[in-house]
């Protein structure tokens, strides 16, 4: 039975979950009515063709990605939430970052991120270009990291694996590393690690800024 009172925002729900599940190649107006349990002609009511529903679907992500909340006592942890809350949300939706980079809208999609870095760093007694770098610094890092972090999940099993390439023969004179590199990598921990490291030589007083370049 065709359902009633079906809205945008119901639409639009049903159509991420599925892109999130299956990827866009997934998403038909078709198959977007029988998941709803409706006609196609209600859903092109609602979003109207394909490709403004991509468009609206978009958008919709952009906005979700907006919700940045940074929290902690100093602008150090409040950073490393920050980092903790993007990387969440780009790895719960590839599919629809993906379509967000296609229609160029990767940028915008970060400016709320962005600007809860921005006044983090202006927390901490950062200024002009130095804060600047130190904003992009941050972002590059998560994104890097997330990026190397998918390759990893998606490629093919190693051989040998890390396990074997990394026995106490490897490393002679440092048996406890070589035990460390043989066991397999926590994300998290690495993220985690990486992230504080960085933000605490970035917002340090005193700490040299690099030399431009050129």
């Amino acid at each position: 039975m065709t359902r009633s009172a079906l809205t945008r925002d119901e639409v639009l729900a049903a159509a991420a979950a599925l892109v999130k599940r299956h990827g866009p190649a997934a998403l038909t107006m078709r198959g977007l009515a029988a998941e709803l349990g409706t006609a196609v002609t209600s859903i092109y009511w609602h979003v109207g063709n394909r490709e403004s529903l991509l468009d609206a679907l978009v958008e919709r992500t952009v906005q979700d990605m907006g919700a940045i909340r940074p929290a902690g006592r100093t602008p150090a942890e409040r950073i490393v939430s920050v980092a903790r809350i993007l990387r969440r949300e780009l790895r719960e939706r590839p599919h629809l970052i993906a379509m967000v980079h296609e229609r160029g809208l990767t940028e915008r999609m970060f400016l709320p991120a962005q600007r809860a870095l921005v006044h983090e760093v202006r927390a901490a007694g950062l200024r002009g270009a130095r804060a600047a770098d130190a904003v992009r610094a941050i972002q590059f890092q998560i994104v890097g990291f997330l990026l190397v972090e998918r390759n990893r999940e998606r490629s093919p099993a190693q051989s040998p694996a890390e396990g074997e390439l990394w026995d106490p023969r490897a490393a002679p004179d440092d048996p406890a590393l070589a035990r460390a590199l043989a066991r397999p990598a926590d994300p998290e921990r690495l993220f985690l690690l990486s992230v504080r490291a960085l933000a605490q030589a970035l917002l340090t007083p005193d700490a040299a800024a690099p030399p431009a370049s050129g």
